[in-house]
């Protein structure tokens, strides 16, 4: 597999300086037309992806967000990230029909902090937000069999097709993308941005509107068992490729309809899904002494953890446009879910909004999003705290998140945003509170800028 992508990618800068010898050069639009910054290259861009199957991908976002009350720290900062990707369709390029390959590399950078460690809450206010390094993302091989099945294997995110729903993207915190709950109860995160593990996926189309998802990840997505820093830290750049942890399942079942621009109906995805993880989680509340009798977590006889065998979660999602007249489309998303209390931060999670297109005349692209997210505390997290006679107890996290995607021109998104944390951290201590007090709900605003070059 590793061959073949190294090959495709080798093969794409050969053929590259075929298409612009090949193509005369074409007259570009206007700057404000072009569907990225810097055109079409005088149609070798069009060119590559037609004549060789290779279509490149070059992003940029930068943006910066503002705790202006709350939170741990009242500060700004700023985050950006650098996207270049490259998908290959094998059958133009090398004659291997149903084969394609895709690998993305992330540059990412910040100003010394960002808006998770300003506020303190668990839900993420950026979804860019990670390590500044530059990273190796996903890399995989992907073969088609009867336009039913699709098989992917190599390094996988499972934020990339599994628990997504289309309306959420308009938001920016992370919860709304990796739903909170796979993202705190999951080993390390699990296998999302910015941190993809090896794996394979199949695909199978089993009627024209349902679709199943099955895949089977590297467990542990620090690459190795011996982490004693940050997962991000860990796996730097995301080389490590290691298979430690266990295994992750998961599978999600699709049903989806009037998908296509010509449709006469209203669009609508429904999901139901769920995750089983094989290696060992520790218990919320308890531990284990010497003698391997159970004690709380704040006992001081306490030497080791209370681990349970495997892990599992389930979820569903429903996205559905409601309305569209002309170029204003209404749509609507609710996800939630719920993992076992015992040996999870969070037991249940819901989360949910609107989405409005072209809400302006005279701005069919613009987008406001809107959203609420929910999080749980499980009751087992929340008697540990009890138990340790915590001033402050756990109990939820909810954010509320709005934001307008404004089309400045087809390449250039500006996009502000607010945001309102209640109980950032789940209601926890503050350490900057030299009275002992919670973290006080945070407000946040921040404004991104994303350009496609």
């Amino acid at each position: 597999m590793a061959a073949a992508l190294f090959t495709a990618t080798a093969l794409s800068t050969a053929y590259a300086g075929t298409a612009f010898a090949a193509d005369k050069a074409k007259a570009e639009p206007s700057i404000w037309e072009r569907d990225t910054l810097t055109g079409d290259w005088g149609g070798g861009r069009t060119a590559l992806k037609e004549n060789q199957g290779i279509d490149i991908t070059l992003n940029y976002i930068g943006e910066t967000f503002g705790v202006l009350s709350g939170g741990l720290n009242r500060r700004s900062s700023y985050e950006g990230r650098f996207e270049f990707s490259v998908d290959t369709d094998l059958s133009k390029l090398v004659g291997l029909n149903g084969a394609t390959t895709h690998f993305t590399i992330y540059q990412i950078h910040n100003g010394g902090s960002n808006p998770a460690q300003n506020v303190g809450s668990i839900a993420d206010p950026s979804n860019i937000d990670a390590l500044p390094t530059t990273r190796l993302f996903t890399l995989w091989y992907e073969q088609s069999f009867a336009d039913r099945f699709s098989l992917r294997v190599g390094q996988l995110a499972g934020d990339d097709e599994f628990i997504t729903a289309p309306t959420a993207g308009g938001l920016i915190n992370g919860t709304f993308g990796w739903a909170g709950l796979l993202a705190s109860d999951m080993l390390n995160g699990g296998p999302a941005y910015p941190v993809a593990v090896p794996g394979a996926r199949l695909k199978v189309n089993a009627t024209d509107n349902v679709t199943v998802l099955a895949a089977v990840f590297a467990g542990n997505p620090a690459g190795k068992s011996n982490c004693t820093v940050t997962v991000q830290e860990c796996n730097e750049n995301g080389l490590n490729f290691g298979l430690t942890g266990g295994a992750l399942y998961m599978s999600e079942v699709q049903y989806a309809v009037n998908q296509g621009k010509g449709a006469a109906g209203l669009p609508a995805v429904y999901k139901l899904g769920g995750w089983y993880a094989t290696t060992d989680f520790a218990d919320q509340r308890f531990g284990v002494n010497a003698a391997g009798t159970p004690v709380p977590l704040s006992d001081p006889t306490m030497t080791g953890p209370l681990n349970h065998r495997g892990n599992w979660g389930i979820y569903g999602v429903a996205d559905q446009t409601v309305l569209r007249r002309g170029d204003t489309a209404l749509s609507l998303f609710v996800r939630g879910g719920l993992s076992p209390s015992n040996r999870n931060l969070l037991s249940y999670y819901v989360d949910g909004g609107a989405g409005i297109k072209g809400l302006f005349a005279g701005r069919p692209d613009d987008t406001l999003t809107f959203g609420v997210a929910y999080a749980k505390i499980s009751k087992d997290a929340v008697s540990a705290d009890i138990d340790a006679g915590n001033a402050v107890v756990r109990d939820h996290e909810v954010v509320f998140e709005v934001s307008y995607a404004a089309q400045i021109a087809p390449w250039w998104t500006l996009q502000p945003d607010l945001q309102y944390i209640v109980h950032p951290g789940g209601n926890v201590a503050d350490p900057n509170d030299p009275n002992g007090g919670a973290v006080k709900n945070a407000f946040v605003a921040g404004l991104r800028s994303t350009i496609k070059f």
